[in-house]
């Protein structure tokens, strides 16, 4: 090893110091290549995550698909043609994929993985010819030379030049790699090439259809206690986590759980970035950490580290943007689609890469939910405990509500002063109409209970449990017993989850009831 070799790794991105000096050249052309990269017409729908069954979905790494439809119009030259379909989603499932419009079909389909990148191009040029391009920092010159690449792109680019093996970046000066034209099988954009024949020239208008990962949406719920009553409001909430946009699109999305099985493993795609890194600056016998000749590379970032804007579509007020009195210009439409439901954005909007987009889909004004304090029996000590919060009602019309829920997070909000205060958060799963609704927003410091033992003998034990209420008015109270009792106490039924108890604690004072647990069974 010649003291012109300088290993590659130390923890730095070279992308900074190394700029692609690569001409735009088109992708070397044969005979029958039809390039197609305009798109007349999209549609999107996309599907939720079929691991996640409430809540809402995970805004770095969405975990859904969707199905994509896109019309093209090309020119097909006589005989056998390789049609390349530019632009399509990167997270693009090709066995998924349908081509009609062609006048013979489609014979072999092929999913171009391989894009131009500063990864994608050095592992295009292993072992082949490229130009290092310097500038010296003192003097300004600027001196170009030949090299080949060894090794890449992994942890690092290795050269050789005339004066030996360098590790790139590592120079200590400002360098660019220059390349001579880009490689025949590297595409700008994820492309779906397909094989067709055609017996004379003609223009056809295909569509394209196919499943893609790295989609998803959920509801976003938005409930404001207001006179007794409740407004609720829900925002679409849709996520594309690629790096292809789709403009001008027709949007929809499918709320319930479609029977879907899991894709086949992809092949590895090559990397994409290029993670220089050069050997610190020490020799390989005093430094501390010489051992470790290769550190682990840096942690990829996160599939959509930069989505941090909302595009909100369907507000007139923008100050107001989540006031449940805010006019709504545009809702998303329900309809149904067999057992699921389908909602469709009446307008046509741009499905951005990276980025995520709120349409309004539920506004209905007064809502009626009971307020309870709760608790499970279990949770229960002879010292008071704080009862859980809970808002319930039926998705009924007698409610406010009689439509479909789906599955989303709920912020319910207080009506105080200038603004709403947050009282809490909770996750929702699909609810259908008819089918019971419960918030948990916590716990109340004001309304407690406390439960004693007041005996025991072989077979039973008897329990008193003690609730207090220090707000001014009246409360509900339910509290749950998921254990057998030895003899059914008044205003007592079972329920969900087992025994249950439901009373009213009188404005600043308590109530009080017993229950008898059976311990074993009699001769």
């Amino acid at each position: 090893m010649t003291a012109r070799l300088r290993m590659v790794f130390c923890a730095r991105l070279a992308l900074a110091t190394l700029a692609l000096g690569v001409p735009l050249l088109a992708p070397a052309a044969y005979a029958g290549t039809v390039i197609s990269s305009d798109v007349s017409d999209v549609a999107v729908t996309i599907y939720r995550d079929p691991q996640r069954r409430e809540g809402q979905m995970a805004r770095d790494w969405p975990g859904g698909y969707a199905l994509i439809t896109e019309t093209r119009t090309i020119r097909l030259p006589a005989g056998e043609s390789q049609i390349r379909f530019e632009g399509v989603a990167e997270g693009l499932l090709p066995e998924s994929a349908i081509v009609s419009g062609l006048p013979q079909g489609v014979r072999e389909k092929n999913r171009d993985a391989r894009l131009i990148s500063p990864a994608g191009l050095v592992d295009a040029y292993l072992k082949r010819r490229v130009h290092l391009r310097r500038t010296d920092r003192k003097t300004g010159r600027v001196t170009e030379t030949d090299a080949i690449i060894q090794a890449g792109p992994n942890g690092g680019v290795i050269v050789q030049t005339r004066e030996g093996f360098e590790a790139l970046g590592c120079a200590g000066l400002p360098e660019r790699m220059l390349y001579d034209q880009v490689p025949a099988d590297l595409s700008a954009r994820p492309t779906l090439s397909v094989l067709a024949t055609s017996d004379r020239p003609v223009t056809a208008t295909v569509q394209l259809t196919y499943l893609a990962q790295g989609f998803d949406w959920s509801a976003n719920y938005i409930a404001e206690h207001q006179a007794g009553t409740y407004s609720l409001f829900a925002w679409l909430t849709i996520a594309n986590g690629g790096a292809q946009s789709f403009a001008n699109a027709r949007l929809q999305v499918v709320a319930g759980q479609p029977n879907k099985g899991r894709n086949r493993r992809k092949p590895s795609a090559p990397p994409v970035a290029l993670n220089l890194q050069c050997w610190p600056m020490d020799t390989t016998a005093t430094h501390p950490r010489w051992g470790l000749a290769v550190p682990p590379p840096p942690p990829q970032p996160m599939m959509m580290e930069a989505m941090a804007d909302i595009v909100v579509t369907g507000v007139r007020s923008e100050a107001r943007m989540m006031s449940m009195a805010a006019p709504v210009a545009m809702k998303a439409e329900q309809e149904e689609l067999g057992d699921l439901k389908l909602y469709r954005v009446p307008e046509r909007v741009t499905v951005a890469a990276k980025a995520q987009k709120q349409v309004a889909m539920i506004s209905e004004d007064e809502v009626g939910f009971d307020r309870l304090y709760t608790a499970r029996i279990d949770d229960l000590e002879e010292a008071p405990q704080p009862l859980g919060i809970v808002l319930r009602t039926q998705n009924q019309k007698a409610r406010g509500l009689g439509l479909p829920l789906p599955a989303g997070r709920v912020a319910i909000f207080e009506a105080g002063g200038a603004r709403p205060l947050l009282l809490g958060e909770d996750d929702l799963a699909d609810k259908a109409i008819a089918e019971e609704v419960e918030l948990a927003l916590g716990q109340s410091p004001d309304v407690q209970a406390r439960r004693v033992r007041l005996g025991e003998s072989v077979i039973k034990a008897r329990w008193r449990v003690t609730l207090s209420n220090a707000r001014a008015d009246p409360v509900s109270a339910e509290i749950v017993i998921p254990y057998e009792l030895a003899s059914k106490p008044a205003g007592m039924t079972r329920g969900k989850g087992g025994w249950i108890w439901k009373g009213q604690i009188p404005a600043n004072g308590t109530t009080e009831f017993d229950y008898r647990l059976r311990l074993g069974r009699t001769q």
